[in-house]
């Protein structure tokens, strides 16, 4: 089903660079404006000058942050700071970091192929989150200048067995391409694989299996988006065509490093809110236990809240909400039944959403918020980890939080699986896949090997 090729890949030229920790960031996406700053300064080729470039007060058509960053790329390539591989290749990453819950740390793996990209509803490539225009017109902008993928799409393939990494593994003993510690203590290791025999067996397994998005929906859309613009200009044969093909990182669904967190609800309410009558309001669907918390410390109050609802998940929909002006919170569990009263236009397998019990039952229903209020930004915002958003709420830049648990991955294939999506924010998979260790430059006249 899914169509993979290895690539030359284009690297930071490390005995010029060096010290690459200094080069690479997270995806552009959770990068605020104080880290873009800091990014910039860290050092002059930090690959934020490509994939997040500054805007300047009078950018125009033909001088703006998108064309700057094409004028970086080309000159960086002049100046020997990025090489292309010469080789056809597929790159194997490990990933060690720790869990953050004082356990023993933890390695992902992930395969950095090229693959096929697929027409919307194919069933090949699955998504399973909403896309917004705006960052869709934000990358589209940035890949026309520049006709590159600069930041892998973190994607997901089902591997009980681990065949697939397992083999690459094998062909890996030897010192890695890329070896460094980034700035939260992550250590990142890259091997560049040319093996042929590799490349075929690769062609043969994914080609029996779906690829699951997880992170980089808009990404993927945007890359349709420009392969449909090169076709218009260049045309659709031969299939291999390189803007037929965008860059993504595979992990396998069954890999211990793989984590998923929450996305905690952070609200700004402006209009008057009282807990006691929302709470009242609420009783006709959840039952309702008051978590008493210590206050003095965030981080102990977030492993206090997140046992409590582990726990209290188990079975069904169970989330908690903190108001501003409280050290305490509150745990609400969804009445067996009450997932009637989210409405008949979902699947069965929406309804098992935490995610969708607090949008329809609660935001929507119990607060009055409409449709374009919950895509709203300056009103919603998101928070993986739960004791910044326990701070937010105690430190009153906001006035209420809600806290999931996280989404499991069964329930994100099993949405995948049926065609459907989730709300915007419904997964976050951790740790994020770095930008700068390895990118994609897209000729358009190249074609890439028939596997």
């Amino acid at each position: 089903m899914a169509l993979i090729a290895p690539f030359k890949g284009t690297t930071y030229n490390l005995p010029f660079v060096k010290d690459i920790s200094r080069l690479v960031t997270p995806p552009y996406d959770v990068i605020s404006e104080d880290d873009r700053k800091r990014y910039y300064a860290s050092h002059p080729n930090n690959i934020i000058r490509l994939v997040l470039g500054e805007k300047k007060t009078g950018d125009s058509d033909w001088d703006n942050r998108y064309t700057r960053a094409a004028d970086y790329l080309n000159r960086w390539e002049a100046h020997g700071i990025l090489i292309r591989s010469t080789r056809h290749c597929v790159y194997l990453t490990s990933h060690t970091f720790s869990p953050g819950t004082g356990g023993q740390p933890l390695t992902r793996w992930g395969l950095v192929v090229l693959v096929h990209i697929e027409e919307e509803g194919s069933g090949i490539i699955l998504p399973h989150e909403k896309t917004f225009s705006a960052h869709k017109d934000d990358r589209l902008k940035l890949m026309r200048a520049c006709n590159a993928n600069f930041s892998q799409i973190f994607a997901l393939y089902d591997d009980p067995s681990q065949n697939a990494l397992s083999l690459c593994r094998k062909h890996c003993d030897y010192q890695p391409l890329i070896q460094f510690e980034f700035e939260d203590g992550s250590l990142h290791r890259m091997w560049e694989i040319s093996n042929s025999e590799i490349f075929s067996f690769l062609a043969h397994f994914f080609r029996n299996r779906s690829i699951y998005i997880a992170d980089g929906h808009h990404r993927y859309e945007t890359s349709r988006n420009y392969r449909n613009i090169m076709r218009a200009r260049y045309g659709r044969r031969p299939p291999n065509k390189s803007y037929e093909f965008t860059l993504m990182y595979l992990c396998g669904m069954q890999d211990i490093g793989l984590k998923v967190l929450s996305s905690h609800r952070l609200l700004r309410i402006t209009r008057h809110f009282e807990i006691t009558s929302f709470l009242e309001k609420q009783k006709e669907n959840f039952d309702i236990e008051q978590l008493s918390l210590e206050g003095k410390n965030n981080e102990h109050d977030a492993v206090t809240v997140s046992m409590s609802l582990r726990e209290r998940g188990m079975d069904g929909t169970a989330l908690a909400v903190c108001t501003k002006g409280s050290h305490n919170c509150h745990i609400l569990r969804l009445k067996p039944g009450m997932e009637v009263k989210l409405g008949t236009d979902l699947h069965p397998a929406q309804k098992k959403l935490d995610v969708i019990v607090l949008s329809r039952l609660i935001l929507q229903k119990g607060l009055g918020l409409t449709k374009e209020d919950l895509d709203d930004d300056q009103l919603i915002h998101y928070e993986s980890n739960m004791a910044k958003a326990l701070s937010g709420v105690r430190e009153g830049r906001y006035r209420l939080a809600f806290l999931l648990n996280p989404t499991r991955i069964e329930q994100v294939k099993e949405v995948a699986d049926s065609r459907l999506v989730m709300p915007r924010k419904s997964t976050y998979f951790y740790p994020k896949v770095l930008s700068g260790m390895v990118f994609n430059k897209i000729d358009p006249h190249e074609t890439l090997p028939t596997l």
